[in-house]
């Protein structure tokens, strides 16, 4: 259970009614960040406006490269909310899942190409204990592989995916089933046994059935 209990639907603002139900169509269920978040309805909307932005910019680096940094970093920091929604995401993109069980040995792992182990490493050194531990050499080769825009956007991605992971986190929120076939709707067990389909939670949550909800537009991890 969260540390701070997820705002209801019956307990939003219009705006934020609005923003679950958009989010719910994208992923089949509704976020538990934005469920807490929306306590804060200003950053709820800058939060969401800033990851659709950020998801829109970050077209320079591959597609596996980056969300491997952003898992990597997710792991790392203990984030299983968000170790759950970036695997989802790689999913979609089509990319090889099965081999997030073998990150903790991606140096020495055939699974991980050379430029995917580059920037987990990276990911390490910028989110390890000590406040800078990434080095000119490391920087240096990795504007090699990808030039400066994409050294940038790995920066940024990782980290961004600091932030929510930290965030998350502190606020215990926790993996809520979107990598498997599970899907749970945070409020649920507040829902009583005569609410109706036409509910104001019934008719902005769908069905929690889908293994497969459409590639978001912004990387909402």
């Amino acid at each position: 259970m969260t540390r701070i209990p997820p705002l209801t639907p019956d307990q939003a603002g219009l705006t934020t009614k609005a923003m679950y139900k958009v989010a719910g169509r994208m992923f089949d269920q509704i976020p538990e960040p934005f469920t807490v978040v929306a306590y804060h309805p200003g950053l709820l909307r800058a939060s969401g406006l800033h990851e659709m932005l950020a998801d829109r910019a970050s077209k320079v680096l591959p597609k596996n490269v980056r969300e491997i940094a952003v898992y990597r970093t997710a792991w790392t920091v203990g984030c299983s909310w968000c170790v759950d929604f970036g695997t989802m995401l790689q999913r979609l993109d089509g990319l090889d899942t099965d081999r997030l069980e073998h990150i903790a040995e991606y140096a020495t792992s055939d699974l991980y190409s050379d430029d995917e182990k580059a920037v987990i490493a990276y990911a390490d050194a910028m989110t390890g204990d000590v406040a800078n531990d990434v080095t000119d050499e490391q920087v240096a080769d990795l504007e090699r592989r990808f030039g400066r825009a994409g050294v940038v956007e790995l920066t940024y991605q990782i980290g961004l995916e600091n932030m929510r992971a930290r965030m998350n986190s502190a606020l215990g929120i926790h993996d809520q089933g979107f990598s498997t076939d599970a899907c749970r709707v945070p409020w649920a067990d507040e829902r009583s046994a005569d609410d109706a389909p036409g509910s104001a939670i019934s008719a902005i949550t769908p069905g929690s059935n889908a293994t497969s909800p459409p590639k978001p537009s912004g990387s909402a991890k």
